[in-house]
């Protein structure tokens, strides 16, 4: 079967993005009504539920990436049967994880009271708060999961997001009712576990309605079993690791420092999820051609995009870092008040965990590229472990430093370090590695000095929070720019990446008005 690749791909992007931006709009709205109108430990609550079923889900073990893996070679050749087959090994997966997910959690009742730090809102019941909330994750697997991998094996995510963008937007204005005029969070929960059956079974019969011959049926022969059992045990490390490292800090603050100090610190990490949103979309981007370079051509040649990515992707992320640093205090202020305010020193924390997230999410773009998941498999897993022990370590006596600071040790300590090494033994030529440390290390000194400039500037103005925000958007947006041209504007490597990016640019639009 022949698909439509540039159409779907087009399809994907706006529906996807749309999503994106409507998944980010609105829990930033209903995370400020539920502060007015709920208070500061109902937000706690939200946090530490996602995390304790962020866990949970390592049952899923990578299987619906590994099936929709093993979807495009028969769908390409038409083979039906094995379609077919796919299928209902997906479903019998995801019936023994959702049963696995449901018992796990079950067993996890006695321990919840120890999570939290002090009492839960009053007339609250922690247990049916929490079951709600495990009913909701699920639902996700029991219900027609499965069916979803053939819309993303054929490409057609735009259809999972047109059904997902429909019920969210429902759901989101729902709560946003339910918190204002009932203030009732049993309620709200129960719309969000509808809502969640509303999503699976509208997507499981736009998947029946485009693609009716496929049933699960049929049995796969014993070695693809076995290919893509490997192949998920191979994705196992990376989703511990990474479940680990995004959950252990908000278990740890829940558990040590209480409902209220975890939700403040969550409002702060929802402005680096945005962030770290942008950075993911230009990574995105940039993967499939990188992957394919790096089947294609030289390791020499696939050196030079990693200089040149890397200089473009690091001035991206060196101007957010500068703006998350100067801009988030009076946004706070703006948005939840001068009271759920962190420290400056923590402020400071929050935009180099940031810029190390982010650093770190660029060389592991070419690492994913290049599909080296085997030999890095440990690394992950590693830092996840430090993270975790240093945050028990540390919270008692440095507080939401402790915490911060260990998720910035692990990746600058282990994560970077260990992924250049693999990098540049396996997929770039080993003897460019101290060039390309130095090229790395300038680039976060300039965005140190950059920063550092840009924050010293903005505390001359004594302005009220509005003037303030604009002023410090302003000072953070300009100066990291003059800073980076001035270092690197006539960098050849700086100057060819622009002009390939122009060439790029224009040839896509030169196509596009071509199609019209």
């Amino acid at each position: 079967m022949k698909l439509e690749r540039t159409k779907n791909a087009t399809r994907n992007i706006v529906f996807d993005g749309t999503l994106e931006m409507v998944n980010l709009l609105f829990p930033f709205v209903i995370r400020s009504v539920m502060l007015h109108c709920l208070g500061t430990e109902y937000l706690g609550l939200n946090g530490l539920f996602k995390s304790l079923l962020t866990f949970l889900n390592l049952a899923e073990l990578g299987v619906g990436s590994a099936m929709v893996f093993s979807m495009y070679k028969p769908i390409a050749e038409d083979d039906t049967p094995s379609i077919c087959a796919l299928l209902r090994l997906y479903r019998t997966l995801y019936r023994i994880i959702g049963l696995v997910i449901g018992v796990v959690g079950l067993l996890l009742i006695p321990v919840l009271p120890n999570l939290i730090k002090g009492d839960v809102p009053a007339g609250m019941n922690l247990y049916v708060l929490y079951l709600m909330n495990l009913g909701n994750t699920v639902v996700t697997y029991w219900l027609f999961a499965y069916r979803s991998s053939l819309l993303q094996a054929h490409q057609r995510r735009d259809v999972i997001s047109k059904v997902s963008l429909a019920v969210r937007l429902t759901e989101y204005i729902l709560k946003i009712l339910i918190l204002v005029f009932a203030r009732n969070y049993y309620l709200y929960l129960a719309v969000q576990l509808l809502c969640q059956i509303a999503v699976n079974l509208l997507t499981a019969v736009y998947a029946s309605r485009m693609y009716p011959r496929y049933k699960p049926e049929g049995k796969l022969p014993r070695d693809k079993t076995l290919d893509i059992f490997r192949r998920v045990r191979d994705l196992f490390t990376s989703k511990l690791s990474a479940t680990v490292f995004d959950s252990a800090d908000t278990l740890v603050i829940s558990a040590f420092m209480g409902l209220a100090v975890l939700a403040v610190y969550q409002n702060y990490y929802f402005v680096i999820t945005a962030l770290r949103m942008m950075l993911v979309v230009l990574l995105n981007a940039c993967m499939a051609g990188v992957g394919n370079k790096m089947v294609m051509e030289s390791r020499e040649s696939n050196y030079r995009d990693l200089e040149k990515i890397t200089l473009l992707f690091s001035w991206v992320l060196g101007v957010s870092s500068s703006m998350l640093l100067c801009v988030v205090q009076p946004f706070m202020n703006i948005w939840m008040g001068e009271e759920n305010m962190l420290s400056a020193g923590l402020v400071l924390c929050f935009a180099v965990y940031y810029y190390s997230m982010g650093a770190n999410k660029l060389v592991n773009m070419f690492k994913d590229a290049a599909g080296i998941w085997r030999i890095d498999r440990w690394r992950p897993l590693t830092a996840a472990l430090v993270n975790l022990g240093l945050n028990l370590a540390t919270v008692q006596w440095l507080g939401l430093y402790g915490v911060l600071l260990s998720s910035v040790f692990s990746i600058v300590v282990i994560q970077i370090p260990w992924l250049f090494h693999n990098l540049f033994r396996e997929v770039f030529p080993r003897e460019q590695l101290g060039r390309y440390i130095r090229l790395f290390c300038g680039l976060t000194a300039v965005a140190l000095v950059s920063c550092a400039v840009s924050w010293f500037v903005c505390r001359l103005f004594a302005l009220d929070v509005w003037p303030a925000l604009i002023l410090n958007a302003a000072v953070s947006f300009l100066v990291p720019n003059v800073f980076y041209f001035a270092v690197y504007g006539r960098n050849p490597v700086f100057r060819e990446s622009l002009s390939q990016l122009k060439g790029t640019l224009l040839s896509r639009g030169g196509k596009a008005q071509d199609e019209q």
